[in-house]
């Protein structure tokens, strides 16, 4: 199932009508969304939703949990009335390759609770908003922008390779360049909510113009699980594993000499050298374990005492 939510994830869910994505045409016009059922752009959501947790929680104080809500398609007049009279601000980012603006939507709530966690406040905000963004409310927000810059190219590049560029904040959507009201608009929607928080919404908005260039990656049909391997193609492939050779090496002393005793050797000098009861053990340049030096069957060996445990990112 794409983006299944835990019943905590629905109980935190924002009480608002959504449109529906099937989007029946109406008469005399055209469906809103040429992308057919969005599953692809779905999981770009959730995969959007898991980065955006280690984002944020960097700017506020307690744990934070993300999720994606539904992805849905409505014309931008519709989605401004949705979102009512509240000051939010609304952050075009360039797609390139391309024309148009992608749309970074924040309450203004928010952005003022993380300007003041920001300035080691307690994240309080005013009864009241202001009527306006502050020139340090709009610096918040293309920080947050910055923040999610990497992680959300990074979401896309299974799709298609795009950049997304911040551009000027504005807080009157009628003033947005290249942003009609009936446009069609892609809405992905992203949840966060911190321990014993009231849950608060970050919108990312697609204009369905800008986002038809790349239709055909956006309609491919994305597999929620991959099919189990050949049973015996799995077995040849652990056999050949298995017989893969590494170089062990164990290193007994390590001298250090100066460069002028080095140019004074010949040939019959001794090196001192000197090692404890246990010496490394190195497969490649990873430590194996620690053991003894001794002898078996007449040849010098190491008995292994001690086996250490190799990292994964090692």
């Amino acid at each position: 199932m794409v983006n299944a939510d835990s019943p905590q994830a629905e109980a935190d869910r924002r009480e608002r009508p959504r449109a529906d994505t099937s989007h029946a045409p109406v008469f005399g016009g055209s469906s809103l969304n040429p992308f057919g059922d969005l599953h692809t752009l779905q999981h770009m959501s959730a995969r959007l939703a898991r980065s955006l947790r280690g984002v944020f929680d960097s700017l506020l104080t307690n744990g934070v949990r993300s999720w994606a809500e539904p992805v849905s398609v409505e014309r931008f007049i519709d989605y401004r009335a949705e979102r009512g009279d509240d000051l939010s601000a609304y952050l075009p980012l360039a797609i390139e390759p391309g024309a148009g603006n992608a749309l970074l939507v924040l309450d203004a709530r928010f952005v003022l609770k993380l300007l003041d966690l920001y300035f080691g406040g307690t994240g309080e905000t005013p009864h009241h908003l202001p009527s306006e963004l502050s020139a340090s409310c709009e610096a918040m927000v293309l920080r947050v922008a910055a923040m999610i810059h990497a992680p959300l190219e990074a979401a896309w590049e299974p799709l298609t390779r795009l950049a997304f560029e911040p551009r000027s904040v504005e807080s009157n959507p009628a003033m947005l360049p290249g942003l009609d009201g009936e446009d069609p608009v892609i809405v992905t929607r992203f949840g966060l909510v911190e321990e014993g928080e009231e849950p608060v919404f970050i919108d990312l908005l697609y204009p369905v113009a800008a986002l038809k260039p790349h239709g055909a990656q956006i309609m491919t049909k994305v597999h929620g699980r991959t099919a189990e391997p050949d049973p015996k193609w799995r077995n040849s492939l652990t056999r050949s594993a298995m017989g893969v050779k590494f170089e062990v090496r164990s290193v007994l002393a390590e001298p250090v000499m100066s460069l002028g005793r080095l140019m004074e050797l010949k040939e019959g000098d001794v090196i001192p050298i000197s090692f404890g009861p246990q010496v490394p053990v190195m497969v490649a340049n990873n430590r194996l374990g620690t053991g003894t030096v001794g002898t078996s069957n007449g040849k010098a060996a190491i008995r292994i005492h001690r086996i250490d445990r190799i990292e994964e990112e090692d």
